[in-house]
């Protein structure tokens, strides 16, 4: 008779302890993990994973699926990835709370900070919500492939009390302040697992507005802190330009010391000042040194932009020809450009009005690559652009007008803007090894027409430990980062270990031939919005409490995904 709901067997585990492999079988029951070793009981389904990796499901604290998980049972593309739980309403921004009178305005938030189509948005949010928790219940009203937890975002925070005064970053009153106070509290109560805020100028709306937290006072920010520490509960996730470090980091650290609740920073390594992110790291390291619970929140690899004629840019952007066509549906924009007239009136074009500082963005061909297929994501200098054009005596701009018109317009040039300022990825494993840092930053959700990395977690395993040349990492450390580390850091200890009577989330890898697709532009977003989808092959099996939700990449009818209402306790 069986005696599991689910038995894997003969799998080599690695448990999310770093811990070293070993074999075990793994038996599920309830939604629970039952039993690790030598299972004698049978189960109702069985996995034999002989010659397989069995690890927890990856636990990614950096999404924005806050508009998805509304319209959307499938967290794609970050389920496809062996995802099992995220974290969304990251960086200030998100859909709630919210007044009838302001939903556009969320909507130009979203679509410039986060690059998803406001049609979309416009589309597939049915807004049955205004305040917080009642967002929280129409999450919770749609069945997922995977759990997720919502976060309190400031910018629609301060939209909610202060209005226009909000949006145009006025000095909120004591008043607004405590208001913005109460409804963090009330939110954290709903079951949100944190707080999160903007401050770079890097974040805009559609209209190229600056986010409405970008100069919340210190008075702000510690009355929102307040709001924590008035439930004992949540965590908050920060991003800043840190234009003045030292006053920015102690307001930082101040909210930390005054609430008493965990925070990430955004940390990444940027080319106009390439040693700037060590300095953070001294403060995050020393405050972590002091008891002040701060953590940089990295990534495993370059973060970079895709560039072709599908994305929402490319190395001709804002000439005025490629504008008149930006609009047109792929085929006419491919026929438009293999006109030699086209291509000679391009050339000779300035960027219009406005479109000057993103021109010369998506120019630097001493940082652009071809994107192959598989994608090297820590191309060498010899793979540029301007590398290739200096070979075969080209000019850059012609290298990337003809590699863009390759697969009939569908390729794409890679262009790492953060964490690639040395030309490889050693300051990212540099910032991977710290003590006082957590993976973060995929992004899934979001930046759909540009970036596509909620892959890092099976990237994280084959490059740093599997084939970079140099500098590969132990897989029981690789694992337990993007498991047990990035579980607890947002206080959900009930799973990333794979042990008796955690939670069932499990992946089953073959990891020898884990490997990535190049990303593809889909247009399957509501009103036909466009977004970058990537596969991974070689996950066999994704599991989430204790239910198969993907085979081989492919899915089940198992929706077993549900909204996670807050911080959540090991089992005893």
């Amino acid at each position: 008779m069986a005696q599991a709901d689910l038995v894997i067997r003969g799998g080599t585990l690695y448990d999310g302890t770093g811990a070293a492999p070993r074999t075990a079988d793994v038996a599920v029951a309830g939604g629970k993990i039952t039993e690790v070793g030598q299972v004698a009981a049978s189960g109702v389904r069985e996995i034999e994973a002989d010659g397989l990796m069995v690890t927890p499901g990856f636990v990614d604290i950096h999404t924005h699926y806050d508009g998805q998980a509304t319209w959307d049972s499938r967290l794609t593309p970050s389920s496809w990835h062996g995802v099992t739980t995220v974290v969304m309403g990251n960086c200030g921004v998100g859909f709630a709370p919210v007044r009838p009178d302001q939903h556009d305005l969320l909507i130009e938030l979203m679509e410039g900070v986060e690059d998803i189509p406001g049609t979309a948005l416009h589309e597939g949010l049915s807004w049955n919500w205004q305040s917080f928790p009642e967002y929280m219940d129409a999450l919770e009203a749609v069945p997922h492939d995977m759990d997720f937890c919502a976060q309190i975002p400031h910018g629609a925070l301060r939209v909610f009390v202060m209005g226009e005064r909000g949006a145009n970053r006025e000095p909120a009153t004591p008043e607004d302040i405590e208001a913005m106070r109460k409804l963090v509290a009330e939110g954290i109560r709903a079951g949100a697992i944190g707080f999160t805020t903007s401050r770079t100028l890097n974040h805009r709306t559609s209209k190229g507005e600056p986010t409405p937290s970008l100069t919340a006072s210190k008075d702000e920010l510690l009355g929102l802190a307040q709001g924590l520490a008035d439930v004992e509960a949540g965590v908050f996730e920060m991003i800043s330009d840190f234009k003045v470090m030292d006053e920015e980091f102690a307001t930082f650290r101040e909210m930390v010391e005054r609430s008493r609740r965990p925070m990430t920073i955004s940390l990444g390594q940027v080319a106009r000042a390439p040693d700037s992110w060590r300095r953070l790291l001294q403060r995050i390291e020393q405050a972590s040194d002091d008891g002040v619970k701060i953590k940089g929140q990295v990534a495993s690899r370059a973060i970079g932009t895709l560039l072709g004629l599908q994305a929402s840019h490319n190395p001709f952007t804002g000439l005025p020809s490629m504008e008149k066509i930006a609009d047109l549906p792929l085929e006419q924009k491919v026929a438009a450009l293999r006109d030699p007239a086209f291509r000679q009136r391009l050339f000779s074009e300035e960027a219009l009005p406005g479109f000057h500082d993103a021109a010369r963005r998506v120019q630097d061909y001493q940082r652009m690559y071809e994107f192959e297929d598989p994608p090297d994501y820590e191309p060498g200098p010899e793979k540029s652009v301007a590398a290739i054009a200096a070979r075969e005596g080209r000019e850059p701009r012609d290298v990337a007008y003809d590699y863009m018109l390759k697969d009939d317009g569908r390729a794409f040039l890679y262009s790492p803007h953060i964490n690639y300022a040395d030309g490889n990825l050693g300051a990212v494993r540099e910032m991977m090894l710290h003590k006082d840092t957590v993976m973060g930053l995929g992004d899934g959700g979001a930046h759909v027409g540009i970036i596509c990395d909620a892959s890092f977690a099976p990237f994280l395993l084959t490059h740093w430990g599997r084939d970079r040349k140099e500098g590969r990492l132990p897989l029981e450390w690789l694992i337990k980062s993007q498991t047990a580390d990035t579980a607890r850091t947002v206080g959900l200890d009930d799973r990333g270990v794979i042990a008796p009577g955690m939670k069932a989330d499990i992946n089953v890898i073959d990891f020898d031939n884990l490997r990535l697709d190049r990303p593809q532009m889909a247009y399957d977003l509501p009103a036909g919005g466009k977004r970058l989808l990537q596969r991974s092959h070689g996950i066999e099996a994704t599991i989430v409490s204790g239910e198969i939700t993907y085979e081989k990449g492919e899915p089940t009818d198992a929706l077993p995904g549900r909204l996670v209402r807050g911080a959540q306790a090991a089992p005893k």
